[in-house]
């Protein structure tokens, strides 16, 4: 794929609209000649930064986003479940995660994220349980039993802890989160956005001081 730099692609597995920017960015990619970093966080230790709150919890917006997330898998042709139990913690499979990338690499990490998202909103699974976690990897062919000891490992919960620091650090707030060439770009919508850069930087470029 060439030698520019991957896509960061910063995610959070609870993420409604993170869900249908995992199901496209892979192939928005390959057509640029671009590999894509798949990197997980957790957006409740960014709220306490922001003082936000999940959107289903939010007067007003909350019953937009439900509407809106129906909408997106309508048009996108893609099944969609919410939980009544929305939202939920994803502590564990987002340091599975961290582990797979560690001992497998990032195209099989990334293979996995994609997996949970769609056990997650695909199909409304509990993939905050470190045992369905590890279900859905050992479906990809990953070790199951490695995986739910990644979820209570120590080294990889500092791992996480540090992977939502960068993601504070670098001005994150939301997910899905975009680095492109040191551009960001938050949500799902502007994916397109993100595909006219790697097509014409220069046209939309940061404007001169």
């Amino acid at each position: 794929m060439g030698t520019s730099p991957p896509i960061e692609f910063w995610f959070d597995l609870s993420s409604p609209y993170a869900y249908f920017a995992a199901l496209k960015i892979k192939g928005l990619a390959e057509r640029h000649g671009r590999k894509v970093h798949w990197r997980p966080f957790l957006l409740g230790v960014l709220f306490r930064v922001t003082g936000n709150a999940p959107l289903t919890g939010q007067p007003l917006k909350g019953d937009y986003c439900r509407r809106d997330w129906e909408r997106l898998a309508r048009m996108d042709g893609v099944p969609f479940v919410m939980r009544s139990d929305f939202p939920v913690a994803t502590q564990a499979p987002a340091r599975m995660i961290l582990a797979v990338e560690r001992i497998e690499g990032r195209d099989l990490a990334a293979w996995f994220a994609r997996s949970l998202f769609e056990a997650m909103f695909g199909a409304g699974l509990r993939i905050e349980d470190a045992a369905v976690a590890a279900d859905v990897g050992r479906g990809i062919g990953l070790d199951a039993a490695m995986l739910r000891k990644a979820a209570e490992d120590p080294e990889l919960k500092s791992a996480l802890r540090d992977q939502c620091a960068e993601a504070e650090r670098r001005g994150i707030f939301g997910s899905p989160w975009f680095i492109v060439d040191g551009e960001p770009f938050w949500g799902a919508d502007r994916l397109p956005m993100v595909e006219r850069w790697l097509t014409h930087t220069t046209s939309i470029g940061p404007s001169t001081p």
